[in-house]
């Protein structure tokens, strides 16, 4: 089967590309108006581009337009969870365009190895994305993928960041971030 797949990054590719090459024909689709700044798309972008070339991996980037994000994005910022179902369905929208183009039969996404993503909410918005577009959702949970992902990109010296992608999940990550620091302070102060 000819697959399009969403990739979010190089990292998170690694795991879920070797899972669907034994089977299929993967196009990776760098997908992701979310990311923000433009900087942090690009370096994320040219990590995953140095990696797929090294691996005769074949990558498609959709048109990178962060307003595109705020306009799906706008009425689903009241809570963390409507606004990244709000992303999936945008980014998994993109990725099918371009799957549709392409001749593809089928999406997945890498989003699914990463353990702070929500897992009933991509399959829900995959199904869905892929239907109307007249794709089959190839819906694999990687998650337990996870550890070796990490592993395998720090082996290969991967640029690996430090927030899902846009700036709430930047501010969401720093404020987490200075939580744990301050708790951790707070022991050894004890």
């Amino acid at each position: 089967m000819r697959v399009a797949l969403h990739s979010c990054c190089g990292p998170c590719m690694l795991e879920p590309y070797d899972a669907l090459v034994a089977d299929h024909d993967v196009l990776i689709v760098y997908a992701n108006p979310n990311i923000q700044p433009a900087e942090e798309y690009v370096r994320r972008r040219d990590a995953l581009l140095e990696h797929a070339q090294r691996c005769g991996i074949e990558v498609v980037e959709s048109d990178y337009d962060p307003q595109v994000w705020e306009i799906a994005t706008a009425v689903a910022r009241s809570s963390r969870e409507r606004r990244c179902h709000a992303c999936y369905e945008l980014r998994l929208r993109l990725t099918a365009e371009v799957a549709v183009r392409e001749g593809r039969e089928a999406i997945a996404t890498t989003l699914a190895v990463s353990p702070y993503q929500d897992p009933v909410a991509l399959q829900e918005v995959g199904a869905r994305v892929a239907a109307a577009h007249g794709l089959m959702w190839l819906g694999a949970d990687w998650r337990s993928r996870y550890p070796e992902a990490t592993r395998r990109s720090r082996e290969l010296d991967m640029y690996r960041q430090n927030y899902c992608g846009c700036l709430p999940s930047r501010d969401e990550a720093e404020s987490s971030r200075a939580e744990r620091r301050d708790a951790r302070r707070a022991r050894k102060d004890r």
